[in-house]
């Protein structure tokens, strides 16, 4: 347990510095880039300069990685010990934050390629439509 809680504090002081210095919101972001970064869960959002986004997804996973762990360690061991549920329920928790580490971490990629596809939303909203109109009547 206390190798993973170590294993997550490197991930996250390994990601801030990579993606999250220096970043402009105005910056056009590259969805192949978000992609990759987000291998490590909230690393895509890091990316596209939603800090706390990253971060809260980040903790969320450790959360949910540390529940199905202490669930899976209860149900293994249910013989050996005096526990407040009985042993199927710890099999049905433990499978249930499977499944939310799953949810989280295609969230997380989705999440981060949709939101570097959109980076350039609102610098194109900001331009006025006549105008527009009349760089696109240039071009003809």
């Amino acid at each position: 347990m206390v190798t993973i809680k170590k294993r997550n504090f490197v991930v996250l002081f390994v990601m801030i510095p990579l993606f999250g210095t220096g970043l402009d919101s105005t910056t056009i972001k590259s969805p192949k880039k978000a992609f990759y970064a987000s291998i490590v869960p909230g690393g895509g959002q890091i990316y596209n300069g939603k800090s706390l986004k990253g971060l809260t997804i980040m903790g969320l996973e450790v959360i949910a990685i540390q529940s199905w762990l202490d669930n899976s360690k209860i149900y293994s061991d249910f013989d050996s010990g005096n526990y407040p549920l009985r042993k199927h329920r710890y099999l049905e928790k433990r499978n249930k934050y499977a499944w939310w580490i799953i949810f989280l971490y295609f969230y997380s990629m989705l999440d981060a390629m949709v939101d570097a596809h959109l980076s350039p939303f609102n610098e194109v909203m900001e331009v006025p439509i006549d105008v527009e109109e009349q760089q696109g009547g240039k071009n003809e």
